[in-house]
């Protein structure tokens, strides 16, 4: 692709938005990295990435400037993509390798596993038992990771015994969903499941967890 734009933003796909070169891969964060024009070269910034960015094999700071130089090679979250980057023409050029190069890349390790039967999350090998509430929501954001629930769908799979409201909805308050999802954060670490609220809708979480 040429990078004819001053910016140009690289991520991974969401209900939320579309970077200027998309990923469907869960490693690669939303907002991972971006290019910019700065007198006439080619920079790039890492966004402060789960996974980072690597140039030539060193690892990037978050959040400072990298020049482009010809032939300089891009890898995202320890080999998932790998961009190459050639001046061509005056023009900032990325080529992308072939998925099955990259596949065959380091995979990062995974922090975390989730036992459903047990009702149990062993995080950096600690066994930390679910209690019901907790396993409903990490439940219904686990089978939707990385889409958005609404909050009707979190509400009636967490809290069937409840009474419909008026919509048919049970009734609970953001209230008592909040406080749920502020003690999964606590009790399991807020980098174990990374929840994010969109306003009004519900909530995504950014998943890469095995689970058995």
């Amino acid at each position: 692709m040429n990078l004819t734009a001053d910016e140009t933003l690289f991520g991974r796909v969401s209900n939320r938005m579309t970077p200027d070169l998309a990923f469907t891969n869960a490693f690669i964060s939303r907002r991972h990295f971006v290019i910019r024009k700065e007198r006439d070269k080619a920079v790039l910034y890492d966004l402060g990435s789960r996974h980072g960015t690597e140039i030539n094999g060193a690892r990037l700071t978050p959040h400072y400037p990298y020049p482009l130089n010809n032939f300089d090679i891009i890898k995202l979250a320890k080999g998932m993509a790998v961009l190459h980057f050639t001046y061509s023409f005056a023009d900032h050029t990325l080529e992308i390798e072939p998925l099955s190069i990259t596949r065959q890349m380091e995979v990062p390790q995974l922090p975390l596993t989730i036992h459903w039967e047990k009702r149990e999350c062993v995080v950096e090998g600690k066994r930390i038992p679910m209690s019901e509430k907790e396993y409903l929501l990490i439940r219904v954001l686990h089978e939707n990771a990385n889409r958005l629930v609404p909050l009707e769908e979190i509400k009636s799979r967490v809290w069937p015994e409840r009474s419909p409201g008026a919509e048919g909805v049970p009734d609970v308050t953001l209230d008592e969903l909040n406080a749920l999802i502020y003690r999964v954060r606590k009790k399991y670490g807020k980098d174990t499941f990374l929840i994010s609220a969109v306003r009004g809708s519900g909530y995504v979480l950014e998943s890469e967890s095995k689970s058995s």
